[in-house]
Formats: structure tokens, C-alpha cells, sequence
């Protein structure tokens, strides 16, 4: 059986938090309506694909790339090893993956299945959009765990993003461990109060 596989991630602009990513292989036996990229669903939508997803797929997998490492090897490549990450603790061994954009991550297993890029592949295949779903519900769980700790930030309005209200608390209350200082505006803070 020929098996797909889509990946996709979620958060590479925030200027806070963890780059998430996620994989799906669907069930071919279960097909699930309404999918669709995630930045064209409602929140309230989104969170009840989530559900259907990880009910009906056949395989399914998230994972991240901490703030650190963000800043150790930048968002790109923190990206892609979030995805990386993600496929290869798949419980389940694709015939072929799809990624969201315009590369492959670096596989580290034994290369059993082929891959290939695919941009805009979160409008034009199912199994990404599926992945794009789980990725965003993922990260946006985990900004709500962040405002729990540093509310003062507003991470559970804007999820790390550099709106207007997120700056202007930056500028109030400084830089905080899970804010990404490399990049420009976080950077620049950290200059100017040297």
C-alpha cells in the first residue's frame, strides 16, 4: 500500500516560543472532510480537526524545536528539524512524504520512503493540510501554557507574533528565557538595554 505522508510546520515568524511540526498519514479507509491550511480555519474549527485527525489517521506525529535551538542553528533549520523530528517517530513507515515549502529536512533514518517539497502544498494536498492542523493546534496549546507563566506578554492573544501589543510589553517588561533573541526585534531590545 502506497502510503503519504504530509508534513507541515507552525510557528517559524513568532518572536516567542517553540517551532512546531507535524505529519499525517491518513487511513485509507476513513476520509475526513473539511480540511483545509490552517490559517484559513477558525480556531474553534481547527481544534475539532485536531480531533478528527488524530482519531481517523492512520499515523500521526508532532514535534518541536525549542526556543534554543532556534537560536543556535535559526528558524529554518529549526524548522526542519522539528519536522525531521516528527516523521521519524512516526509509528508507522511512509512509502512517500510530502513537506509543505520549498525543502526536505535531512533524514536521519535509513531512507525508506521518498520525499519531496511541495510550495503551497498546505492548499494542494490533504495529508499536509492535515499536518498543518495538527502543527497549529499544537503551538497554540503550547502559547497558552507560555501566558499561564508570563501573562504580561499576551501570548494568549497574539501566540508570540510580533503585533503592536506584544512589543509594547516587550518594551515594558524586557526579554523573557522563551522569547527568540536572534531574532531582529527581540535582538535589538537586548542591545539597547546594554
Amino acid at each position: 500500500m502506497h502510503l503519504i505522508c504530509g508534513v507541515d510546520e507552525a510557528g517559524r515568524g513568532p518572536l516567542a516560543g517553540a517551532v512546531f511540526a507535524a505529519c499525517v498519514i491518513f487511513n485509507p479507509a476513513k476520509k475526513i472532510a473539511g480540511l483545509a491550511d490552517s490559517k484559513k480555519l477558525s480556531e474553534k474549527r481547527r481544534d475539532y480537526l485536531a480531533q478528527v485527525i488524530k482519531a481517523d489517521a492512520l499515523a500521526w506525529a508532532v514535534a518541536s524545536a525549542s526556543v534554543e535551538e532556534i537560536d543556535r542553528i535559526n528558524i529554518l533549520q529549526a524548522s526542519l528539524l522539528a519536522m525531521r523530528r516528527a516523521v521519524e517517530s512516526l509509528s508507522v513507515l511512509p512509502s512517500e512524504v510530502l513537506v509543505d515549502g520549498n525543502r526536505c529536512p535531512q533524514w536521519t533514518m535509513p531512507l525508506l520512503f521518498s520525499s519531496r517539497a511541495i510550495v503551497g502544498g498546505d492548499n494542494l494536498v490533504a495529508e499536509i493540510s492535515a499536518a498543518s492542523i495538527l502543527a497549529k493546534t499544537a503551538r497554540d496549546a503550547a502559547m497558552y501554557r507560555l501566558h499561564q507563566e508570563y501573562p504580561h506578554y499576551g501570548f494568549d492573544r497574539h501566540k508570540g507574533y510580533g503585533t503592536a501589543l506584544h512589543l509594547a510589553a516587550l518594551q515594558q517588561h524586557g526579554v523573557s528565557r522563551v522569547h527568540r533573541k536572534s531574532f531582529a526585534p527581540v535582538r535589538n531590545l537586548i542591545v539597547n538595554s546594554e
